[in-house]
C-alpha cells in the first residue's frame, strides 16, 4: 500500500471524492468512485447504513427514496432487495445501471485502485449492529489500513475504539472549537475533518504536530466562485494551507477542481 492518511514532507495530498465524483457520476456508486480515479483522487468519502439482515451498504440517507427507484428505510430491506435498486438513473438515465454498492465491494475497489476511504457512519436505528458488521468487514488488517471510520458522534467513535483498537476513526466538525485538540484526545481520534468555513492554520498546526491528520471539506467550484465575489480569497487560502502541509486530504464535490487546485499548490 503506498497511500497514508497522515501526508508526509513533499508528499501530496489525499484528493478525495465527497460521496465519489458526486459532480460526475451518481453519489455513493462504484460510478461515482471510478469517476474519482479517472479525475486523478486517489481517496472517497463513503456513507454507510445497515440493511435489515445487518450488511453494510454505502449509502447517504437512511430512505432509499432520494437516490433510487425505491422506497422506505434502508433498514427494512434485506441487502438482496436494496442491491436490486435503481440508484443511477436519478443522476442520469446514462447511469441506469449503477446499483447501491456493499462495503465489501468498495473495500474491493480500493485495494484495485490503491485508494483510501473515509466512511461515514449514517446508521441511526441499529448503531451495536453497525458495531457487529464493522468488526466483519474491517477483520482484515489490510481493509483497516484503507478506512478511516467518520461520524457527528465523538462518543461512539471513542466507544468503538473499544471494539476494534486499530481502527482509525475521525470526528467531523463543522464549527470552530476552543480546544480542539482536547475534543480530538477526548475520543482518541486519529483526524479531525474540518468544514473549510471553520479551518484555522494555526489550530491546524498544533493539531498535525500532535500527530493528528486533518482532512478539509473544501465545496465545489461555483461555492467558491460565490465567496470570491463576495471579496472572500478561498482559493489562495486553500493553496496556502496546501503549501504549508496543514491538509493531509482535500475533500469536495469536483474531483478534477480538487486536483487542480493541489496541483497549483505544488507547483
Amino acid at each position: 500500500m503506498t497511500r497514508s492518511f497522515r501526508r508526509t514532507e513533499g508528499a501530496r495530498p489525499l484528493v478525495c471524492g465527497h460521496r465519489g465524483n458526486s459532480r460526475a457520476a451518481p453519489e455513493n456508486t462504484l460510478a461515482a468512485l471510478q469517476a474519482t480515479v479517472d479525475a486523478g483522487g486517489t481517496a472517497a468519502e463513503i456513507d454507510a447504513v445497515l440493511s435489515a439482515d445487518g450488511e453494510i451498504v454505502v449509502l447517504h440517507d437512511l430512505l432509499v427514496d432520494r437516490t433510487t427507484d425505491g422506497t422506505g428505510a434502508a433498514a427494512d430491506m434485506t441487502l438482496a432487495a436494496l442491491i436490486r435498486l435503481d440508484a443511477g438513473s436519478w443522476f442520469d438515465p446514462a447511469f441506469a445501471r449503477e446499483r447501491i454498492p456493499t462495503l465489501a465491494e468498495v473495500i474491493d475497489f480500493a485495494h484495485t485502485h490503491d485508494f483510501m476511504l473515509e466512511v461515514e457512519i449514517k446508521e441511526r436505528r441499529n448503531l451495536p449492529g453497525m458495531v457487529q458488521a464493522l468488526q466483519r468487514a474491517l477483520a482484515d488488517r489490510q481493509d483497516r489500513q484503507r478506512v478511516m471510520l467518520l461520524s457527528f458522534d465523538h462518543v461512539w467513535l471513542d466507544a468503538l475504539k473499544d471494539t476494534i483498537p486499530d481502527i482509525r476513526t475521525a470526528g467531523i466538525v463543522q464549527s470552530r472549537l476552543g480546544d480542539p485538540l482536547a475534543v480530538a484526545r477526548s475520543a482518541r481520534l486519529d483526524q479531525l475533518s474540518i468544514d473549510f468555513s471553520v479551518f484555522d492554520p494555526d489550530q491546524a498546526r498544533r493539531l498535525r504536530a500532535e500527530g493528528l491528520s486533518l482532512r478539509c471539506h473544501a465545496y465545489d467550484p461555483e461555492k467558491i466562485a460565490a465567496m470570491e465575489r463576495a471579496g472572500l480569497a478561498p482559493r489562495s487560502q486553500l493553496i496556502d494551507h496546501l503549501r504549508n502541509g496543514l491538509i493531509d486530504t482535500l475533500s469536495g464535490d469536483d474531483v478534477a477542481w480538487l486536483t487542480e487546485l493541489v496541483d497549483a499548490a505544488l507547483e
